[in-house]
């Protein structure tokens, strides 16, 4: 007995949910957050995974927030810089469900009227269609970057 227990390696379990989870469905990539605050601490993480997002080629990103309560206006940032370049490329960010406080952040800080926010991934993903050249699109109209404020949200470089 006392072997066994001199040589017990206790065996790491991972028993939570990733931080941010990407799936890819259809041409669509779909990043999930899987926290209840998502804050500085998170925003230089996830923005790695929206700018391998781009790398691969996806021009449209849909961001479910149905986990997350809370967003700090640095993990906000990185969407909105984000979203800045997908503009650029012709895409767009569609979000799934932000929590109550997260919607009223987004409402404070102005930028709920650049966001496509929407109750569910199905809806979400209604709002995209396919060219003939199966090069996908969004159906919702450009939005403006004028909100006074935008450019002074926190990123995380």
């Amino acid at each position: 007995m006392a072997y066994l227990l001199a040589n017990y390696r206790p065996i790491k379990m991972r028993t939570e949910m990733e931080e941010f989870q990407r799936q890819v469905a259809n041409g669509l990539i779909i990043e999930r957050v899987n926290l209840t605050k998502a804050t500085i601490t998170e925003a230089g993480r996830f923005k790695k995974h929206l700018e391998t997002d781009i790398s691969l080629g996806y021009n449209i990103i849909i961001i479910d927030l149905s986990n997350c309560e809370i967003l700090d206006s640095a993990f906000i940032g990185v969407m909105v810089v984000t979203l800045k370049q997908l503009m650029r490329l012709g895409g767009s960010i569609k979000i799934i469900k932000p929590g109550m406080f997260s919607k009223s952040l987004l409402n404070l800080t102005g930028t709920i009227e650049i966001f496509e926010l929407y109750e569910s991934l199905d809806s979400a993903i209604s709002s995209i269609s396919y060219s003939s050249e199966r090069t996908i699109k969004s159906n919702t109209p450009t939005r403006e970057f004028n909100q006074p404020g935008l450019d002074q949200l926190a990123v995380v470089h």
